[in-house]
């Protein structure tokens, strides 16, 4: 098992501005812009909502569970909530490696307000659409860069109208090529999997359980009824008791730090994770960790 020790960053939550980027965050809608100078970075993150990749300069990579996508220059991808991605970006060669591009984070309203205004309620695919990377023609460009003129002022920005803008911007997408309008609705209307497969693969992600509800294509009352039925407890109790045993083991076998066992097994808080530790083996997780040193 790969043990991931530094913080996942929750995005859109986690964003903020300096000189190389901009998030702007108006009524639940989040634009993310950036446009940085380097040779490649790397690290993970926790998508809290839906996310369309612009790239307009440079090679962003994503990858989650099995799958690995590369965007490049004038390419974009949409990837649902809830998972963790690992991403390594870098700029263009031949361009004082510059990478330019745009994050656009939907929540499930904006998406909403999209499908009923497109009137393609009824139409969901009957077969999965895979994720996949896709061109950006050039009329989609110049809007791009229009929105990216727009948020560089941002106390000049009417909420409304970013909001009209990025509809704007998603119909276009989905007049551009099917595929995207497909892939709108698959992300709304999640196929139903089996919960413990859900569970092994978030298991130590920083995932709340209306996350897991969502991956598993059920509502939370459903999950938590499916879970007990197969667990024969709550699914908070169980994932903290994983998660602890996992945190015990790490402490006792390895030369991981307390705050890197604790964000390597989903917890977010250091203060949290060593009371709930404490609470579970009678000792703070400092004193399982002074005792292997000593060893």
């Amino acid at each position: 098992m790969i043990v991931r020790s530094e913080k996942i960053m929750k995005v859109p939550q986690g964003l903020t501005n300096d000189v190389h980027q901009i998030a702007l965050k108006l009524n639940g809608l989040t634009v993310f812009e950036s446009c940085v100078y380097l040779e490649s970075k790397s690290g993970s993150l926790f998508l809290e909502d839906h996310l369309l990749l612009f790239v307009l300069n440079g090679t962003y990579t994503v990858r989650f569970g099995n799958q690995i996508h590369t965007v490049r220059k004038d390419e974009m991808v949409l990837l649902q909530k809830s998972i963790v991605i690992e991403y390594e970006k870098s700029g263009e060669d031949g361009s004082e490696s510059r990478l330019d591009y745009m994050m656009f984070f939907l929540k499930d309203e904006i998406l909403n307000d999209f499908i009923k205004m497109a009137n393609v309620m009824p139409a969901y695919p009957s077969v999965m659409v895979p994720i996949s990377v896709l061109s950006v023609n050039e009329r989609l460009i110049h809007f791009i860069e229009s929105l990216k003129l727009m948020i560089k002022e941002p106390d000049r920005i009417n909420p409304g109208l970013i909001k009209i803008k990025l509809l704007e911007l998603l119909f276009d997408l989905a007049d551009a090529d099917d595929k995207l309008l497909f892939q709108f609705l698959q992300i709304k209307r999640k196929e139903k999997r089996h919960i413990t497969e859900i569970i092994e693969e978030n298991l130590f992600n920083p995932v709340s359980l209306n996350d897991l509800a969502y991956l598993s294509g059920r509502s939370l009352s459903s999950f938590k009824r499916d879970f007990q039925s197969i667990y024969n407890t709550s699914p908070l109790h169980w994932i903290r008791n994983r998660r602890l045993d996992r945190a015990m083991e790490l402490l006792a076998n390895s030369a991981l730090s307390v705050t890197d066992v604790c964000y390597s097994t989903g917890f977010e808080n250091v203060t949290h994770f060593s009371r709930v530790f404490k609470k579970r083996f009678g000792m703070p997780p400092s004193m399982v960790r002074g005792r292997h040193l000593q060893t």
